[in-house]
């Protein structure tokens, strides 16, 4: 548990924050959770209400207070609309924190973040046994898709699941320090679920880059960049988890970190300065200076190295595919132009667009783990979009969003293609 100096700072940071919210209830008409329960309690609002009176009541109730905070996605909708700027994933992390350490962490978590998660050559060992084991648990259920669904008794039954790769990104290239032709060098930060379930997006970044000259710098190594640590309100573990990355990173030299999830992209460029005042002044700087540097794989290849979709226009002869953009990529970081100019640029696709293509498609991360059956009615509104556009490929930028729409394509025996819009980019590279 957190001292209570710690906890004093957080809760008044905390107060300082909830004046802001008006209660004028905009948030209801774009939360996804809200649009399934109708609770006032899962939307925004009443959230934030329940906040305040925690923090007057000292205490009372944290329990049910934790529990409400969350059945919350993350997705940012809420803030992306709030007409008095009020930056609710802010205020939910921080509550999520101050909760953790005055009950202390869910034994369970302890032992997944702390134990393993914390740990990047524990935990990449442990994964590299669960993809050898997952025949037990698990057997194919969509030979298009790839997933996978759960055995009899399994606890994945109800689920159509990403199965682990058989060899992770870092197994296939463990490091890499080159130089380029075109004068810029770009790091490249795996993330857990590229690395460990969707290595081919990997092996596109890695392709991509040195197509277009750029110097490639992969530190072996990585670890996770502490997003389900941190929304769980684990900051011990959280804390470990960027110093690991900032020394990991800090021995190379480069002008751009890029990563090709949406999560880790928005978590290391915005939420590890949020929470910088956890660290030395040292760690400080450094979070800082790497925040500063981080692009999304797309932004970076549009903006810096001036790939272009074709001009004119490939033929409407293509594969139709659809976008879906990542909530953490459009609404955290407005990013959403250039992931549909790395799609055009591959003449053997036809953009078509499907209906609330920035709506959430229900993952969230825990969320989805503790919250199954919002999740999958969320991901069911996705599936409908999609499946409506007439695609034969959905593309998106985000692994956590694959997973969930692989999962409902393939509960719904759609037959589309789920890619990272990366990948359809690097298919068109000589």
């Amino acid at each position: 548990m957190y001292d209570m100096k710690m906890l004093a700072e957080l809760v008044k940071d905390l107060e300082d924050q909830l004046m802001v919210c008006m209660r004028c209830g905009l948030c209801q008409s774009v939360c996804p959770v809200f649009a399934e329960t109708g609770r006032e309690a899962d939307v925004a609002r009443g959230k934030l209400a329940l906040l305040d009176g925690l923090i007057r009541e000292m205490f009372k109730d944290p329990a049910g207070v934790n529990e409400r905070l969350g059945r919350c996605l993350l997705c940012g909708s809420c803030s992306a609309s709030c007409p008095s700027g009020v930056k609710v994933l802010d205020i939910f992390l921080r509550a999520r924190a101050i909760l953790a350490g005055y009950m202390g962490l869910n034994p369970y978590k302890k032992v997944i973040f702390r134990g393993m998660l914390s740990h990047p050559r524990l935990f990449d060992s442990l994964v590299g046994w669960g993809a050898k084991l997952q025949a037990i648990f698990v057997k194919p259920a969509d030979e298009l898709l790839g997933t996978s669904c759960g055995r009899m008794f399994s606890p994945l039954a109800e689920r159509h699941v990403m199965p682990l790769a058989p060899v992770p990104f870092h197994k296939i290239i463990a490091s890499r320090d080159t130089r380029g032709k075109a004068g810029v060098r770009a790091a490249f930060f795996v993330g857990c679920v590229t690395d460990k379930v969707f290595p081919n997006i990997g092996e596109a970044v890695v392709r991509s880059l040195e197509h277009n000259g750029a110097g490639v710098f992969i530190p072996d190594n990585q670890g996770c960049c502490g997003i389900p640590a941190l929304s769980s309100g684990d900051l011990e573990s959280f804390r470990k988890l960027v110093r690991h990355s900032l020394d990991r990173f800090s021995a190379g030299d480069f002008d751009y970190l890029v990563t090709a999830c949406a999560t880790c992209t928005s978590t290391i460029k915005k939420l590890w300065p949020l929470f910088a005042v956890e660290f030395n002044a040292r760690d400080q700087a450094r979070i800082s200076a790497l925040a500063e540097k981080t692009i999304d794989i797309s932004q970076f290849l549009v903006e810096k190295m001036g790939v272009a979709p074709l001009d004119p226009p490939g033929t409407d002869s293509g594969k139709i595919v659809t976008y879906h953009d990542p909530c953490h990529l459009k609404k955290s970081l407005g990013v959403a132009v250039q992931p549909r100019k790395l799609i055009s640029a591959n003449p053997a696709y036809t953009l078509k667009e499907m209906a609330d293509a920035d709506r959430c498609c229900g993952c969230g991360g825990s969320f989805n783990l503790q919250h199954y059956g919002i999740s999958s009615q969320i991901g069911k509104r996705k599936r409908d979009c999609i499946a409506q556009s007439g695609c034969e490929v959905v593309a998106t930028s985000c692994p956590a969003c694959m997973l969930q729409i692989n999962d409902m394509l393939s509960q719904s025996g759609d037959r589309i293609q789920v890619k990272h819009a990366i990948e359809i980019y690097a298919d068109s590279l000589s």
